[in-house]
């Protein structure tokens, strides 16, 4: 979803009422990060492969803590291979940046410079005939290089071979979880109190980033307000259109904080709700609560999608809800696993994932509610939003 304008937040007419900031989480240390990095070789080892090819990215961040100030085209790559020390091979401009990452400690660096083939230097870390995991945004032209060298080596990709590599959440990544759910409840209760009515989509959306901003986050993600028949849209992207008296408004918003996702969804409504409106929404909500109840280990992650489906399907709308239940979310705001029908994968404790059911009525409105929730060891599950799910009023 598209990142939002900034502006400065609203003028707060509920700062009385704000919890307290929590304590900021202590940093992983290079222990964590080594930890990780076994796992991930391991997990490969399991899953038939001979390692793993890790680029820039959001892998890269979660299994070293190390992300380059600038992605470029020259090649970065983290190869970990079960029985092996893990090596990052970076470009000799960036090493003393990858030597302050915080698992450097657990790695060993290989740079080459400009000048130099990368390929070579990294090729025999790899088996040469080996079939290897790559995080999915990994250059094709390093691919191919790599190919070059290696034509024997194959490759598949990190979501397809290793989904649940970053799905389940120990206690830290729960914390800042929790912190960033915390967060962005306290940005929709400011929100409510600004006026809706007589504004744009995109000035809502500005004051929601601002907000983010405000309480704690480094990024934001997204900020969807869909008024009115733009609420049924579920990825609309806030736009020119006034919002009016009698508007159903879909508010959809994230980003990062402490490294770690937010993801939240309320509906609400400018001025008093029709006998319709409020039926839909009271449907939606019944949905949310039950996708909600269905979460316990082991269950398969479509059990939740089914459950919550269920309720909007026998009440005659299945035809409108036209997306999953929910996502994983961790270092990124949308990754596996994804509640959603053919995903027989048992739910673990640890594992954090939106559930957001929706009804979206073409040319006319669209109601979504959305919580973070986590799986506990002896279930229910763990709500990390808690505002409330009722319909609120706005002007």
């Amino acid at each position: 979803m598209p990142s939002t304008p900034e502006s400065p937040a609203p003028e707060s007419r509920t700062s009385a009422t704000r919890t307290s900031e929590p304590r900021t989480p202590e940093p992983f240390t290079a222990e964590d990060y080594r930890a990780r990095m076994d796992r991930a070789a391991e997990s490969a080892a399991d899953a038939g492969l001979a390692g793993v090819l890790v680029a820039p990215g959001p892998d890269l961040v979660y299994l070293t803590g190390y992300q380059p100030t600038a992605i470029t085209e020259r090649l970065t790559a983290l190869v970990l291979a079960a029985g092996r020390p893990p090596v990052l091979v970076v470009p000799t401009l960036e090493a003393p940046d990858a030597e302050k990452a915080p698992g450097a400690a657990a790695l060993t660096l290989r740079d080459w410079t400009d000048g130099k083939d990368p390929y070579t230097v990294t090729a025999p870390l790899l088996d040469a005939e080996g079939r290897f995991g790559v995080s999915d945004n990994a250059w094709a032209m390093h691919l191919l290089g790599l190919q070059k060298q290696l034509p024997s080596t194959s490759y598949v990709s990190l979501t397809e071979a290793l989904p649940m590599l970053r799905a389940v959440k120990d206690a830290h990544e729960l914390e800042r979880i929790a912190a960033a759910g915390a967060a962005a409840d306290e940005a929709y209760g400011e929100i409510l109190t600004v006026a809706f009515a007589g504004r744009r989509e995109t000035e809502v959306a500005a004051d929601l980033a601002a907000l983010l901003l405000r309480f704690g986050h480094s990024q934001v993600d997204f900020t969807v307000v869909g008024s009115g028949p733009n609420g049924a849209n579920p990825h609309h992207e806030a736009g020119e259109r006034v919002i009016r008296r009698g508007d159903m408004v879909v508010l959809d918003f994230g980003g990062l904080k402490h490294g770690y996702g937010s993801d939240t969804t309320r509906t609400v409504h400018v001025g008093e709700p029709t006998a319709e409106e409020q039926r839909v929404h009271d449907l939606v909500r019944e949905a949310q609560q039950a996708g909600f109840e269905a979460v316990q280990p082991g269950v398969a992650c479509q059990d939740v999608d089914r459950a919550a489906r269920k309720v909007i399907t026998d009440a005659g709308y299945g035809e409108y809800f036209i997306h999953r239940t929910g996502h994983g979310i961790g270092v990124t705001t949308h990754e596996p696993p994804y509640m959603i029908e053919g995903e027989a994968r048992p739910i673990v404790p640890g594992m954090c994932f939106s559930i957001e059911p929706g009804v979206y009525l073409p040319g006319r409105f669209g109601v979504r509610i959305e919580d973070i929730v986590t799986a506990t060891e002896d279930g229910p599950g763990r709500r990390f939003n808690n505002t409330p799910r009722e319909m609120a009023i706005v002007e």
